[in-house]
């Protein structure tokens, strides 16, 4: 079992380069799907996801039960690929609907704690190869306003937390990726 994290910015390519290495692990493929087609610009971004992805690949979508799917799928001889983390955290966290002020402390919904417990205690005992792409939210100036703040932040920690968990991290810039945690040779 191998655990792999991909992060960078947008459209750096971190979500090509998962595929190309799910591709080369010769593995039948899940695609856990986090992203919501809730407005037309997500639609089409969801729609060149999937024109990319092979026709032999299976596709969960999985908005917030992200454990317990990738549990159920995973199995000794798969791979699972995760697109991407901080859409199910933006998932998890505005779970609620509910109206986040732009100053002060922001509560989260109980969903947000409860899965991103579940989440880590997985990748901890998970069958099979998995390989999840996240976003860097954070190299930039600090945001303004409190939810945005608590956003970048919960990011941070999530992508701290899951490159613990993982024997492979790399981070994709241009297209180009770097490789900041590798098993040993």
């Amino acid at each position: 079992m191998t655990r792999t994290l991909i992060f960078g910015g947008a459209r750096s390519g971190k979500s090509a380069y998962a595929e190309q290495l799910a591709i080369a692990s010769g593995k039948p493929v899940i695609y856990l799907a986090t992203a919501q087609a809730g407005d037309a610009e997500m639609q089409a971004r969801i729609a060149h996801h999937r024109q990319r992805r092979p026709a032999d690949w299976r596709t969960l979508e999985c908005t917030t039960g992200l454990a317990q799917t990738l549990l159920q799928a995973s199995t000794s001889d798969n791979l699972i690929l995760i697109d991407c983390l901080t859409l199910w955290l933006s998932n998890c966290l505005f779970a609620d609907t509910a109206d986040y002020p732009e100053v002060g402390h922001i509560t989260p919904p109980a969903i947000f704690s409860q899965q991103r417990a579940a989440f880590l205690q997985a990748l901890e005992t998970v069958a099979g190869d998995v390989i999840m792409v996240s976003n860097e939210v954070g190299m930039g100036i600090i945001p303004h306003g409190a939810i945005s703040r608590w956003f970048v932040d919960e990011a941070g920690r999530l992508n701290q937390a899951v490159a613990a968990r993982c024997e492979q991290v790399s981070w994709v810039a241009a297209g180009l990726p770097l490789h900041l945690k590798q098993p040993p040779c």
